[in-house]
């Protein structure tokens, strides 16, 4: 897909789907003269802000924003990005002192799970990818100033079911996800989409909600933008004439009759005392 039909597929998902918030695309760059003019940059304001903030002023205010490590105060999102240069030891130390986890050993396991992105032939190939690059920049998908790496989509639990059936329409690559709470909207919204290939549903956790604004009942799906094709194709065809489309279509109870309740069946029987009398 082109920069144009990213941005058509942008509009017409988030009018079919009625979502609530706009679709983001988001591209990594791998330097600053990469990002456009009409980005906005938190630092060149005096300000830092956190990746998943920058994805919700995106959504939520169709802003164009660029984050490097200069621009997030996140800084252990920038360093799982590997947009600055932090040793094992020292990404240990900083996540058992946030008290995320039970103890030391808890956090070890996390990392050492993480580490499994980077392991083996593959896992070398995408470490070496991401330290290719510096930051994101993400804007809105319908008006994407750049063709997007990964898209962030944002709604409800119908809006996803949505999605992941277009992604399991096939069934080639069912959609799998891990969660374990907090830091899940930059990592799985975007980052693990991008270099695996492969899609992730996101619950936001405690972080997402505290600084991105995120409501109670938003959850969502981060696809690796060639995804986005395949959702626009399957959109709505699982179950054929049976799929319950958006706004849900669901099934109503039918031949129900005043008996349904004492006061319904009582009523219904003054009023044919009345006619008859």
């Amino acid at each position: 897909m082109d920069l144009e039909q990213f941005r058509k597929a942008g509009e017409a998902l988030y009018h079919s789907l009625h979502l609530p918030t706009w679709p983001v695309g988001i591209t990594y760059i791998k330097r600053e003269a990469d990002i456009p003019e009409q980005a906005i940059r938190p630092s060149a304001m005096g300000q830092k802000w956190s990746l998943c903030q920058a994805i919700t002023y995106a959504r939520r205010h169709g802003w164009h924003v660029a984050m490097t490590a200069t621009d997030n105060f996140c800084v252990p999102s920038s360093a799982f990005h590997k947009w600055v240069d932090v040793s094992d030891e020292d990404l240990l130390e900083s996540q058992v002192r946030q008290g995320w986890h039970k103890d030391r050993a808890a956090e070890q396991n996390r990392i050492n799970f993480l580490k499994g992105l980077f392991t083996g032939p593959e896992g070398e190939e995408r470490l070496q990818k991401m330290k290719e690059y510096i930051g994101f920049v993400c804007s809105p998908l319908h008006q994407a100033l750049m063709a997007p790496d990964a898209v962030s989509i944002f709604g409800d639990g119908t809006h996803m079911h949505h999605i992941i059936q277009t992604l399991c329409y096939d069934y080639t690559t069912p959609v799998m996800s891990t969660f374990e709470g907090f830091g899940e909207t930059c990592f799985k919204g975007a980052f693990i989409p991008f270099i695996t290939g492969r899609a992730q549903i996101v619950i936001p956790g405690m972080g997402d909600r505290a600084f991105a604004g995120i409501t109670p009942d938003e959850l969502a799906i981060g696809l690796p933008a060639s995804d986005l094709s395949t959702v626009a194709e399957n959109l709505f065809k699982t179950g054929g004439d049976l799929n319950i489309g958006q706004p849900i279509k669901t099934l109503l109870p039918m031949s129900l009759d005043e008996s349904i309740t004492p006061g319904f069946s009582f009523l219904k029987e003054k009023i044919r005392e009345e006619k008859s009398g």
